[in-house]
């Protein structure tokens, strides 16, 4: 009986929660939904990079590389051939995917702190890469392409609010989250899930049982580059421009703060990581204009200690503290 209360009142949370995401963007102005359209984004990469982290125990400072190279796909894919920007998007995750796979079979030698410097020199060069004179009739160099938001398909208005290209990209962003997530959680609940978590907790019990450690592993830094570079891909559709100032090493560390502040191995863990890195570095520079930095890393450092295993662990001992007291 409780299992079924259970049950419809988390298909009544959806319900509410779906329709107040669908009215959210009329009830706000564009530049509020240009950031949620960005919170959206970097829940996918965030996700991408907890599949290899969180779930395979693999550490990576070098995602922000993966997702300039998704941005980049996209962005050159529209500029210099005319692709419909969401057919950017599977073109952006096959290049990461593939380019995760390769790396991820040198990283098959390196672990801990040797893997997280191999993919550090990753998201140094990259940027330099992007800046190379004999590349620039792609990646435009220093000063990166411009790119041009897509227009609405059709005309709409709610609240006296008009459908804007801004409006629009919330909604096709939000749908391929909700696949992305939905990719994930289909992929990490059955006996691929199972085998990433036993390799990441005990290697040689895994191996021991048929696991094929090296191809798991591989294929692993395959799929989670891939779901990062599609999040470049959406990064770029949604701010219409990229530079190789804008994929410095400092957003690898953001998504890996959004990685632990969500919660390791979680899946809707991201959305709230995703939330911390796009709002608190703005609130901090609104609370002291001075030393920001200073009061976002406080920010983070209590974060840490209310909740040191992530939102999503802290919403779960809620949740077992709660629940009994429901079924009494």
């Amino acid at each position: 009986m409780n299992g079924a209360a259970d049950r419809k009142w988390m298909w009544l949370g959806a319900l509410a929660l779906a329709a107040a995401l669908l009215v959210l963007p009329f009830l706000v102005k564009n530049y509020r939904v240009f950031q949620f359209n960005l919170v959206l984004v970097y829940a996918v990469a965030i996700l991408g990079l907890n599949i290899l982290t969180g779930f395979n125990g693999q550490f990576s400072l070098g995602h922000g590389a993966f997702y300039a190279f998704g941005a980049y796909a996209a962005a050159i894919l529209m500029s210099l051939y005319n692709v419909p920007y969401w057919l950017t998007l599977p073109a952006a995750f096959a290049f990461c995917f593939v380019f995760g796979f390769l790396v991820g079979f040198p990283a098959l030698r390196l672990a801990g702190h040797f893997l997280a410097l191999a993919t550090f020199a990753l998201a140094m060069a990259v940027p330099q890469l992007l800046k190379y004179k004999r590349l620039e009739g792609l990646t435009g160099g220093v000063q990166g392409i411009v790119l041009s938001k897509p227009e609405p398909p059709f005309e709409f208005a709610l609240f006296g609010q008009p459908l804007s290209p801004d409006r629009w990209l919330y909604f096709f962003t939000l749908l391929v989250t909700a696949l992305m997530f939905l990719l994930a959680w289909n992929l990490l609940r059955g006996r691929v899930g199972r085998a990433l978590i036993a390799i990441r907790d005990h290697p040689i019990a895994a191996a021991a049982m048929g696991i094929n450690l090296a191809m798991f592993k591989s294929l692993t830094f395959g799929v989670s580059a891939g779901f990062t570079g599609l999040a470049g891909a959406l990064g770029a559709i949604v701010v219409a421009f990229v530079s190789p100032d804008s994929f410095t090493f400092s957003l690898s560390i953001f998504l890996l703060v959004g990685v632990v502040v969500g919660g390791l191995a979680s899946i809707p863990g991201a959305i709230f990581g995703a939330i911390f890195i796009q709002f608190v570095p703005n609130l901090a520079d609104e609370i002291s204009k001075a030393a920001p930095s200073a009061i976002y890393g406080a920010m983070l450092i209590l974060l840490m200690y209310l909740l040191p295993n992530g939102v999503m662990g802290g919403l779960r001992s809620l949740w077992g503290r709660l629940r009994p007291k429901t079924a009494d």
